[in-house]
C-alpha cells in the first residue's frame, strides 16, 4: 500500500501547494473575534514581509505533514467504513491535529531562536483548535489528491 507522501507525489506538487494555501488563506479569513484579529494581522504581516512565504512552508512541510498523517491515513484505506478521508479524520481530529503539531512543536524545539520558542509555546493551546477547524479542509485536500480507490 503506497504512503500518502507517495500517493501524493504522484500528482502536481505545485496545485497541492496552491491548494493547501488556499485553504490556509480560507481559514485565516474565516476566524473572528480578538484571536482572528490577531491570526489576520500576523497572515497580513507575513504576506507583506514575502508574499510567497506560505506557498514556500508548505512546500518545505508538505512531506513531513503527510507522513504524520499517514499511519491515520493507512487506517482510513484498509479499515474505514467511512467513504471520504474528510469525513474520517474529523472523527479522528484530536489524533490528527497532535501527529501535524508534532511536526511544528519539534521545529520549535529545535530552534535557536529564543523568541520563536516563547512565542511558538504560548500560542501552542490555540493552535490545536485551529488545526482541528481546519481538518475538513486538509481532508478534502487528500481526497481530491490521494483518493481513497486510486
Amino acid at each position: 500500500m503506497p504512503t500518502l507522501t507517495e500517493k501524493l507525489a504522484q500528482v502536481d506538487r505545485q496545485k497541492v501547494i496552491k491548494d493547501a494555501a488556499r485553504l490556509i488563506e480560507n481559514e485565516v479569513s474565516s476566524k473572528s473575534g480578538l484571536s482572528g484579529m490577531a491570526i489576520k494581522g500576523g497572515y497580513k504581516v507575513v504576506k507583506k514581509l514575502k508574499p510567497t512565504m506560505i506557498e514556500e512552508s508548505i512546500d518545505h512541510l508538505l512531506d513531513a505533514f503527510t507522513g504524520a498523517l499517514d499511519p491515520l491515513y493507512q487506517d482510513y484505506v484498509e479499515n474505514a467504513a467511512l467513504s471520504t478521508f474528510e469525513a474520517y479524520i474529523q472523527k479522528h481530529d484530536d489524533r490528527a491535529a497532535n501527529d501535524l503539531l508534532s511536526i511544528t512543536d519539534a521545529k520549535a524545539e529545535r530552534s535557536d531562536n529564543k523568541i520563536l520558542k516563547s512565542t511558538y509555546g504560548k500560542l501552542r493551546g490555540q493552535a490545536e483548535k485551529h488545526v482541528k477547524e481546519a481538518l475538513p479542509g486538509v481532508g478534502r485536500l487528500i481526497d481530491r489528491y490521494a483518493p481513497k480507490d486510486a
